[in-house]
């Protein structure tokens, strides 16, 4: 139960102590709300007093009438609006009038309660109020969300393209002042190297696409029957010249095909995701297994790889937006350390699962279980 304070300010105690009597044991509850809420009220028969009560606690909702002895209502209003206070103010009067509706609406009144009122005006216009206060709530969590997801973003963005385009820099500025020498095979190293970066910094874009994609729920989805040793098989095709330069074999087994209703494109971010970090964390010389099979109406994909493995504390971090595990294995590994968690969130479309066993320096498996259609 949430608690919104309302403070009365008005003249009449008859006034104070019936919006307290109302009040005291209602309750605002929608179904789109987390949580009911109830109302705690203050009373103040003047408007210096309710400035009073203002600064030692400032209430929610101000119900406040015009005519009071001493500074008026509006000044009230005026004062609210200069300091501005995060306050709703209902006008509560019988005096009101166009020019009060006009100075009071441009001083931030949001509604009107004619006296004398009804219980019923009174909780209809408190309903609505709450559900003003609710909704403000929620836009501004909604706010402060993306403006941290925002600065994670260009933070991680600006550190992960700074190095590489300072290694490039100076690897051009080598190859400029002919510092290695004169033949052009003089600088085949730091031309590879330059290229390593490059396709880094390539990943961590098409990463960071796939990620808004993923998380901005607009990608356009095209569900067909596909099969997954066929995809599978052209995944590794695409990755093959990677798997040759570090020396590993790739192997995969299965029946001779295996169909699952699915996206074609999401499928693919997850096989190349998870064929990508196999030989990426593995060890010059080393294997990737790849393994497709039904089972119990469930599709599993296992991909094993003979690398660095983990420990039990690095995998507790794996499949989190912008998460990479940093040891003395991995620190000359390059990646945007969003792969894992796309193919989660993508596996996540399908009602499936990801895990992971692993072992440090004997390798890794991640299993990706993708519920089967029953006609298929």
């Amino acid at each position: 139960m949430a608690t919104l304070k309302i403070l009365v300010v008005d003249d009449e105690p008859g006034i104070r102590s019936g919006v307290s009597r109302i009040l005291r044991n209602f309750r605002v509850d929608y179904p789109f709300m987390e949580e009911a809420y109830d109302f705690e009220v203050f009373e103040a028969p003047t408007g210096e007093a309710g400035i009073e009560i203002i600064e030692k606690n400032i209430p929610d909702i101000l119900l406040l009438d015009n005519k009071l002895p001493g500074i008026q209502g509006v000044e009230v209003l005026e004062y609210i609006r200069k300091k501005q206070y995060p306050i709703i103010v209902v006008m509560i009067t019988s005096y009101a009038s166009l020019e009060l509706a006009v100075k009071a609406t441009s001083d931030g009144a949001s509604d009107f309660i004619p006296k004398p009122f009804t219980p019923q005006e009174l909780r209809s216009s408190i309903e609505n109020i709450t559900k003003k206060i609710f909704l403000k709530k929620m836009t501004q969590t909604l706010k402060d969300t993306g403006r941290q997801i925002r600065f994670q973003f260009l933070s991680v963005l600006s550190h992960e393209l700074k190095a590489p385009l300072n290694a490039i820099e100076g690897y051009l500025k080598m190859a400029k002042d002919r510092q290695l020498g004169d033949k052009m095979e003089d600088y085949d190293t730091v031309f590879n190297r330059s290229l390593e970066r490059i396709h880094g910094m390539r990943t961590l874009i098409l990463d960071l696409l796939d990620l808004t994609k993923v998380e901005s729920g607009k990608a356009q989805r095209n569900i067909l029957p596909i099969d997954l040793i066929k995809s599978m098989q052209t995944a590794i095709d695409a990755i093959q010249p990677y798997a040759i330069q570090r020396d590993i074999r790739i192997s995969l087994h299965g029946p001779e095909n295996v169909i699952l209703d699915a996206d074609h494109n999401e499928i693919d971010i997850i096989f190349n995701n998870l064929l990508s970090n196999a030989i990426k964390y593995n060890k010059e010389g080393g294997a990737v297994d790849v393994i497709i099979a039904r089972e119990n109406g469930h599709i599993e994909i296992r991909v094993t790889d003979t690398g660095i493995g983990m420990t039990e504390v690095e995998k507790g971090k794996l499949f989190h937006d912008f998460v990479r595990i940093k040891n003395e294995k991995t620190k000359n590994i390059t990646g945007s350390g969003l792969g894992l968690s796309i193919v989660k969130k993508l596996t996540g479309n399908y009602e499936g699962t990801i895990d992971v066993t692993s072992i440090p320096d004997q390798g890794s498996t991640f299993i990706v279980s993708l519920p089967q259609s029953e006609k298929l």
